[in-house]
């Protein structure tokens, strides 16, 4: 859990929460009028963070490119109210 802190405490005390992270391996949450404004994390912790975002990207990129076309289901179209459909790229003359 981290340690939540206002942005003006911080501004005084911001040689001693660096040390907090680093050595105490806290997280510090800096707010302003009680919400959260930025966070104090370790390097470490944040090398983590990316490199879970990164992951997190390939696995979308990889669900989404297995996508296929699937055919609108004709009799739901009246029942919705959908007046067009997708005719896949081929233009009605």
């Amino acid at each position: 859990m981290a340690h939540e802190i206002p942005v003006t405490q911080a501004r005084a005390e911001f040689a001693e929460l660096i040390n907090r992270v680093v050595y105490g391996g806290e997280r510090v949450v800096v707010t302003r009028h009680g919400k959260p404004l930025v966070a104090l994390v370790s390097a470490a912790d944040l090398d983590f963070l990316e490199s879970a975002e990164e992951g997190t990207g390939e696995r979308v990129t990889r669900s989404v490119s297995t996508v296929r076309e699937v055919p609108s289901a004709e009799g739901e179209r009246p029942r919705f109210g959908i007046a067009a459909h997708h005719t896949s790229g081929h233009r009605r003359e």
